[in-house]
């Protein structure tokens, strides 16, 4: 038995000595306390919590039912054991309807008596034992119910982020700040809108952004490829677009006419559809995007100067991915997105693989750090680390992250970077305008072939996608 404590309340002298002596023979580690009234016993109860006790019935000032009263008061759990004289039995049967656990008769025989105290030792414990185990079960519900709130929270708070039309603008940056509140200005007016920016930059996620920021978010918002579709799929936008907003991406690689006719639509506010010789009145939100800046288009001649002037009174420029600091955010963003798909529980991205996504120079930008991200997520069980982001070549390292270092670059390396870049997104823009032809793209660059060729060789431009013709209508 393990260590257990008694309290025998009893006014007879000879029997608080005799039961001790007993027990303490009888049981090993028990620890016997005595009190010679109720008063007494209330004192001592007040000081330790006992295992069992032991009181008669019978003693001067409080009696043993009211002793009783007062154990079921402050140490419910307690079982009490009650003495009465020999033939006693309605005080006994009374003893047991007030809560005593059981009785003894004196004279006491002292076996019987061991027998009847062990016992509700026995139940202590496990009255104990299960009350225990009572405790931690609702204490492990609470750390459960306090574990699913706060998840609840954190898919509350990446549910906003998820639905957010700008949550890959949410970074705490100056730059993106300045973005975002441009886009918010420009959701607010009537004007149309220019959006530049590189390949996978974000164009037409702004565009939708802006739509849904808009009073025109509960109508049609309809986007088109400008250099994979015909004047009367874009005549057909306008319509379709009515009282929404219509995205004209890549607007650039129309012929210079038809982008004379969209800017008399956007100025007259009606379009001639073809076999009707009535102008349709149309009400549209029109944005414009190129991946090339818009001032090179138009000094390149592949953009109408009296169009620019005409659309341009709100231009966004989106920064590069290379040129951001959030990537990190991004992909951690990206990654919750992911889980959420997914039912992945990746939580995590380790250290090697921050440093591997912070050097990466991201042509594809911010499209391709979702899908490098999505993809981890489906490889990874838990930490994203440097083998799950395989879809990265690690030839594509940028030199504008290597770090702060005490000597910046020369204005000759900014000016040989951004005149690479600006090559790079010219020959990509007349490839897709021209579906990948790059005899008809080095006659749009105003080059020969030759020089095209190696143009597209050094700077790593995969001609051949180009030459899929990309779907109608709005795209993901």
């Amino acid at each position: 038995m393990t260590p257990a404590y008694v309290l025998i309340v009893d006014d007879d002298p000879a029997l608080l000595q005799a039961l001790p002596e007993a027990l303490r023979l009888r049981m090993g580690g028990l620890t016997v306390d005595t009190a010679d009234s109720a008063a007494a016993a209330l004192e001592r109860i007040a000081a330790r919590d006992y295992n069992a006790i032991v009181t008669d019935i019978k003693m001067p000032g409080m009696d043993g039912f009211a002793l009783l009263d007062q154990i079921r008061a402050r140490q419910p759990d307690t079982p009490t054991l009650m003495i009465t004289g020999h033939g006693e039995r309605a005080l006994a049967v009374k003893a047991l309807r007030r809560g005593a656990c059981d009785f003894v008769q004196k004279p006491i025989e002292r076996e019987y008596f061991v027998a009847l105290l062990c016992r509700a030792i026995q139940m202590n414990e496990l009255s104990r034992n299960l009350k225990q185990q009572q405790l931690t079960l609702e204490q492990r519900a609470t750390d459960l119910e306090r574990t699913v709130e706060q998840r609840t929270r954190d898919l509350q708070e990446a549910n906003k982020i998820i639905r957010s039309p700008l949550r890959w603008l949410m970074a705490q940056n100056q730059q993106l700040e300045k973005l975002v509140q441009q886009i918010g200005q420009a959701a607010d007016s009537a004007f149309p809108i220019l959006i530049e920016g590189e390949t996978g930059t974000g164009k037409e996620l702004v565009a939708r952004a802006i739509h849904q920021l808009s009073a025109r978010r509960d109508q049609p918002f309809v986007a088109i490829d400008c250099s994979a579709k015909s004047n009367t799929a874009i005549e057909e936008g306008f319509q379709l677009a009515d009282g929404g907003s219509l995205f004209l991406d890549e607007i650039v690689s129309l012929p210079l006419p038809t982008q004379a006719q969209v800017a008399r639509v956007i100025q007259d506010r009606q379009v001639q559809a073809l076999g009707n010789k009535t102008p349709v009145p149309v009400d549209v939100r029109v944005m414009a995007a190129s991946s090339v800046p818009f001032e090179l288009a138009v000094r390149a001649g592949w953009f109408g100067q009296d169009v620019y002037c005409w659309l341009n009174d709100v231009v966004i420029t989106l920064p590069p991915l290379r040129e951001r600091d959030d990537i990190l955010h991004l992909a951690k963003d990206f990654v919750a997105e992911a889980s959420m798909e997914f039912g992945r529980p990746c939580r995590e991205i380790s250290s090697a693989a921050a440093q591997v996504l912070l050097h990466h120079s991201w042509p594809g930008n911010v499209r391709e750090l979702r899908n490098v991200m999505r993809r981890a997520t489906l490889l990874a069980s838990d930490v994203i680390d440097q083998q799950h982001l395989s879809l990265l070549d690690g030839s594509r390292m940028s030199t504008r992250r290597s770090g702060p270092t005490a000597i910046g670059p020369s204005l000759k390396e900014i000016a040989e970077a951004a005149a690479e870049d600006a090559e790079r997104q010219a020959i990509r823009q007349a490839l897709r305008a021209c579906k990948g032809n790059k005899t008809e793209a080095a006659r749009r660059l105003r080059t020969d072939y030759k020089t095209l060729h190696l143009k597209i060789k050094q700077l790593g431009i995969d001609a051949g996608r180009f030459k899929k013709t990309p779907s109608v209508g709005t795209r993901p």
